[in-house]
């Protein structure tokens, strides 16, 4: 069965290459949102699976959005993900609700269904 997965990022060529990534291995259904309140919205109307936030959002705080979408949704994975290297955040990723964390520069669908959905056994 396919993992739905949400992509929050406010670059448009980040989602259309996650979501390029993602579709291409076979085993995903991807939807987008480019800001916080979009995703909010997107996981009230249909939660998906897993969410891939990036926790600099223009305008908003990623860890914010996760906190919320975890209240929201709490069967929802959130994977935190970010340009930046995790030590820049120090100990807010580990105390943040999220699944997990992955740089973006690392995005694979492996790495994705490792940290959203470790039953399935990739």
């Amino acid at each position: 069965m396919p993992l739905t997965v949400l992509i929050v990022d406010d670059d448009p060529g980040f989602r259309a290459a996650a979501r390029a990534l993602l579709e291409a291995d076979g085993d995903f259904v991807v939807t987008e949102a480019a800001t916080g309140a979009d995703a909010l919205a997107a996981a009230a109307r249909e939660p998906p699976d897993a969410v891939l936030l990036d926790i600099g959002l223009a305008g908003g705080d990623g860890f914010a959005v996760c906190r919320a979408l975890c209240a929201a949704a709490p069967s929802v994975a959130v994977v935190l993900c970010s340009a930046r290297e995790p030590e820049l955040y120090g100990e807010r990723i580990a105390r943040s609700p999220a699944v997990g964390f992955l740089a973006k520069e690392r995005l694979s669908a492996a790495a994705l269904t490792r940290l959203a959905a470790p039953d399935e056994g990739v």
